[in-house]
């Protein structure tokens, strides 16, 4: 029987790298580049129809900035070294595989038996990575891309006795400019694991990046519960490329925690007044697979009923999905 073609699955096309593993395809009228970095431990590109969505590799995320409670009970003191493991944290091993089988690690030389016209399904590449805390312990962020763009990520923490409680285990996205303003469903208002009955859920809107403007900078913009998220931007680093119109990249999850902020944990952290913080430059987007609540039972100085503490001798895993050039919603 003749193939007429109407049925044959789009493939990506991968480029073997020395240092790097590149992703290309076309998938709902519109082109996408991905970028895996061996030295970065995660991608380093995420390029949709020409417009770039990472200014750095995706990272593990520990620590969410200090609130008045935390420091009220010395959650700080208790628990401080994971934001050290928030800063440095070293890849240990990289593994490839390509429509589900494993192939042997193509760094050069091994990648110069691949050819210019490589093609699959499926890429996946998992990143195994080992924390500074003491005892350290090991982390597991892997992502797959299939033929549409749309990017399965899966982060994996293995909890181990001796550790303390953990802030929150997630995934950071650093993007290279402020987004717009996002939309996502899920609770309305900021959330917290022990603060979320106020929230309504549906399909909510917020413009610009906004931060709560507590007298000292912490933690705030969480959103518990949610499903997905869009981020909407019409700016990048490239000045000469003038932008028509904001796009979103998206985010599915599966009632996760996120915010979108123009800073990072850290950034918060060292300001201890409003003016202190600095200009806003890029979007901060935070994936959340566990959190701590925020407590405040008493004069802020009470510790978390023990319901919404993150156990750091448990193993955490969860996932969600990017959604590439297919699941873009304009």
């Amino acid at each position: 029987m003749e193939n007429t073609g109407k049925n044959i699955m789009p493939q990506l096309e991968v480029i073997y790298g020395d240092t790097t593993l590149g992703i290309k395809g076309t998938a709902g009228g519109k082109k996408f580049h991905y970028i895996f970095s061996y030295e970065a431990g995660g991608p380093v590109s995420l390029n949709v129809d020409g417009r770039e969505w990472l200014y750095r590799a995706p990272r593990p995320v520990f620590w969410r900035a200090v609130t008045d409670n935390d420091r009220g009970c010395g959650f700080p003191l208790r628990s401080g070294m994971w934001a050290a493991a928030d800063m440095f944290l070293r890849c240990v091993k990289t593994d490839v595989a390509v429509d589900g089988k494993e192939i042997p690690f193509p760094c050069a030389p091994a990648n110069n038996i691949y050819s210019a016209g490589e093609r699959a399904e499926t890429v996946r590449v998992t990143y195994s990575c080992r924390t500074v805390t003491v005892p350290e312990t090991d982390v597991t962020v892997a992502y797959e891309t299939d033929a549409l763009g749309n990017i399965r990520v899966e982060a994996y923490y293995a909890g181990k006795k001796g550790l303390p409680e953990l802030p929150v285990f997630g995934m950071r996205f650093l993007m290279p400019t402020c987004a717009e303003r996002f939309l996502y469903e899920g609770l309305s208002g900021e959330t917290y694991p022990d603060r979320k009955a106020g929230g309504v859920h549906g399909v909510h809107e917020v413009e610009g990046l906004p931060v709560t403007p507590h007298l000292v900078p912490q933690d705030c913009g969480m959103h518990m519960d949610s499903d997905w998220v869009e981020v909407w931007r019409s700016t990048g680093l490239d000045n000469s490329r003038k932008e028509p119109e904001a796009k979103a990249l998206r985010f599915e999850m599966d009632k996760l925690a996120f915010s979108c902020l123009p800073y990072t944990a850290l950034e918060l952290e060292q300001a201890t007044h409003q003016e202190e913080l600095p200009a806003p430059r890029r979007t901060v987007l935070c994936i959340y697979g566990a959190v701590r609540g925020v407590g405040g039972i008493n004069s802020w100085g009470a510790d978390v009923e023990d319901a919404y503490h993150v156990d750091g001798e448990k193993d955490i895993r969860f996932s969600f999905r990017i959604c590439g050039p297919s699941g873009d919603a304009e």
